[in-house]
């Protein structure tokens, strides 16, 4: 699981410096969605205890 967060730490981070220096577009917006979905992704994964 700590590899799913240091993917979405990385993605939210780019598309920050995306927002900041107005590189990649529509790009940016993409990543900042696949961050999310993960952070939803990891949540309701990582209540279940085995």
């Amino acid at each position: 699981m700590k590899l799913l967060w240091w993917i979405i730490v990385i993605l939210i981070i780019i598309w920050l410096a995306g927002l900041l220096f107005k590189i990649a577009g529509g790009v940016i917006h993409i990543l900042i969605v696949i961050a999310i979905i993960l952070v939803i992704y990891n949540l309701i994964t990582g209540r279940k205890k085995s």
